[in-house]
């Protein structure tokens, strides 16, 4: 991969503009607010815009709970529950019940963080310990992933992922295919961890808590908003703004981006909102990567609609000294703050006994609800489900209605005519194998964009300082960068008379990000997943956006005399230009190489190399790409040496069985 990125903060800088913008606006209306009706009304909004983003709960099916063993201490016991959030998806928890209890006793739903031990942590024990010490039951229960959940214990995909936030990044992306957010399966698990705790005789109903750290702060807040059941919530070390998150580059789950929650005007100040004016203790830590000053920032708008609500001394702020994560002030703040909440004095802090270990906690014999449950259905398994019955049921969309739903799917930005371009500086220094000399344009296709053209050619005097050439031209959409593609002889030759072009869109290429070039493209925490994250926020995928550039770039090449014009995609490229030949009347011809045959075998697949930045979510709805192909025939469409989920190669063979499976001709080896 080319180390030549003049423009790799130009994406970076797009999203941050993007966001300041909504959030200046978002300032603007909340500053309008100044009764208690209109807070009062922006509480309800809030809460509806957040079950909205969050789309609808599946049904509750039974819990079928068990308890599988008690663990006898001085002050509390410890039960290992098990209970199904869904048929055949079991939760592994831990009950921690007071042995000392005057009638019911207040609860508390403790959600982990990113630690592969789930509730055996040693810094969740220790504030469960603390709670039950002070006279609260209080259920932890494992995550997705962790403790005794995890998905990929026997899964034999060369692409299986082995650290735990990495499995949630592969299964929120594969899951997003059809539609689903991988924070509602997990919020749903916090939703029926509280249906559990609920049926305990040892617990007051009317005395509910819910607290968490990390990713157990972002279930505690998304638990806030979307059960009127708590009563008081204590999230630490995931508030800021979602705003800081961006400006500081800041990556996170799958789980932790609701779709569409900027776009519908939405931060995270507005999980509290939701459930004004409830108890509510927001925690931080002063060096940690979720930006403090974002914390304080959300709770000052929190304060202000508490206050209008006549309840300002509801909610409070609590910063901690440490790095990021559960330490001793913060679970001393959490503790004190449920107990005034609840109504009880807070004696004790931390009990002076060692942790239990993890096997101590288990639910199962062997700590792995698969070993254990030959029933039990994983989440790969059921994403692969859920593309079957979309695939049974889904219509076939074809011609106008296909553009249609496709242009909408990738919500593209508003085309104010033919894009203006400028001439960039033609760079001779370069190693090129297949060509030697490469002119350089900037294509302008939106405010903060410029898509990134070259003009090849093998002509010395072929440097070009217009784009009016001739007829006939071929626009080649590379992999990961023109330049490469270049390199690598990846760009198809033309006849005379046919100029030939490549463009980087953005992301790649030239305006590759400068972060995402030093590592791993692919990397599950790298820029090309934080950029395809913000998208999800704004409601405006990111293979929207990279679409657009060639769609912009099409259209000025149209408008300079190309009439005749050659698409060509190859790998990430094919996708993007897939999309771009359907919605395009400047294409006359497509051909795209190592291109993905169906988004459906990602979802059937549980693992894959193919990025979220070029996943458009929830195609398998309406469309597959068989069905883009299809409509490109007309084109004279040609697939050459496609791709399978891992990147590699079909054998021909096989590629060409499976291409006619998915109704797809047209497919051949290249020379």
């Amino acid at each position: 991969m080319s180390t030549f990125i003049p423009y790799g903060q130009m994406v970076q800088e797009y999203y941050v503009n993007r966001v300041r913008a909504l959030a200046a606006e978002r300032r603007r209306r909340r500053a309008a607010i100044r009764t208690p009706a209109a807070a009062a009304r922006l509480v309800r909004d809030v809460r509806a815009r957040i079950a909205r983003c969050f789309g609808p709960f599946p049904p509750r099916t039974p819990l079928a709970p068990v308890v599988t063993g008690v663990v006898l201490r001085e002050r509390y016991r410890i039960e290992t529950v098990m209970f199904s959030s869904r048929p055949d998806f079991p939760v592994t928890a831990n009950l921690y019940v007071p042995l000392k209890r005057n009638g019911a006793c207040p609860g508390v739903i403790f959600s982990c963080g990113h630690n592969p031990l789930g509730k055996a942590a040693v810094n969740y024990q220790t504030l469960c310990r603390s709670l039950a010490s002070n006279g609260f039951v209080v259920l932890i229960y494992d995550p997705i992933s962790q403790g005794e959940r995890r998905q990929y214990v026997n899964d034999r995909h060369p692409l299986a992922p082995k650290a735990l936030c990495d499995e949630h990044n592969m299964l929120g992306n594969r899951m997003s295919l059809t539609g689903e957010f991988f924070g509602a399966w997990r919020a749903w698990d916090g939703i029926r961890a509280l249906d559990y705790l609920l049926t305990r005789p040892e617990v007051d109903p009317a005395r509910i808590g819910v607290t968490g750290n990390s990713g157990g702060g972002t279930l505690t807040s998304f638990l806030n908003a979307l059960d009127d059941r708590v009563a008081m919530a204590a999230p630490s070390c995931y508030v800021t703004t979602m705003l800081r998150n961006i400006e500081n580059e800041l990556p996170q789950d799958s789980e932790q981006i609701p779709p569409g929650f900027l776009a519908a005007g939405l931060d995270m100040a507005d999980f509290f909102i939701a459930r004004a004016p409830r108890p509510t203790l927001l925690l931080g830590q002063r060096n940690d990567f979720f930006d403090p000053r974002g914390l304080r920032e959300t709770y000052e708008e929190v304060r202000r609609v508490y206050a209008l609500l006549g309840a300002e001394d509801h909610v409070a702020c609590f910063i901690g000294p440490d790095e990021h994560g559960l330490h001793r002030e913060n679970r001393a703040a959490i503790g004190r703050f449920m107990a005034r909440c609840a109504g009880i004095r807070w004696m004790r802090n931390e009990a002076p006994i060692p942790v239990e270990d993890e096997a101590t906690l288990f639910c199962t014999p062997t700590g792995q609800v698969e070993a254990a449950i030959p029933a039990c259905r994983k989440v790969p398994e059921l994403t692969r489900s859920d593309a079957d019955t979309l695939r049974r049921q889904r219509r076939r969309f074809t011609g106008s209605a296909l553009r249609t739903r496709a242009a909408a799917m990738l919500a593209l930005p508003p085309a104010a005519g033919v894009p203006a371009y400028r001439v960039l500086r033609s760079i001779s220094d370069l190693p090129v194998k297949k060509a030697k000399y490469v002119s350089r344009f900037a294509v302008e296709t939106e405010p903060g964009i410029q898509a990134i053209l070259h003009y090849i050619s093998n002509k010395p005097e072929a440097y070009r300082n217009y784009l009016d050439g001739g007829a006939a031209a071929v626009l080649h959409v590379p992999h990961l960068s023109s330049w490469t593609d270049i390199q690598d002889g990846e760009i198809l030759g033309a006849d005379g008379g046919t100029d030939v072009f490549a463009l980087d869109p953005r992301g790649v290429g030239e305006s590759l990000p400068i972060r995402c070039s030093m590592t791993d493209f692919f990397a599950s925490y790298d820029s090309d997943f934080l950029y395809a994250c913000n998208g999800s926020l704004l409601g405006q995928p990111y293979l929207g956006g990279k679409v657009f550039d060639v769609l912009q770039t099409l259209a000025l090449l149209h408008e300079r005399g190309y009439k005749t014009i050659h698409l060509v995609g190859r790998g990430l490229g094919a996708i993007t230009g897939a999309f771009a030949a359907l919605l395009s009347e400047h294409v006359t011809r497509v051909t795209l190489k190592n291109a993905l045959l169906s988004y459906d075998e990602l979802a059937r697949q549980s693992a894959c190399k193919w990025p979220l930045s070029h996943m458009l979510p929830g195609v398998l709805r309406h469309f597959d790409l068989p069905d883009v192909y299809a409509a490109l025939a007309a084109r004279k469409l040609e697939i050459i040496d496609p791709w399978d989920e891992q990147m590699r190669l079909w054998k021909p063979v096989a590629g060409r069985r499976h291409a006619a499976r998915l109704g797809i001709r047209k497919v051949r080896k290249g020379v």
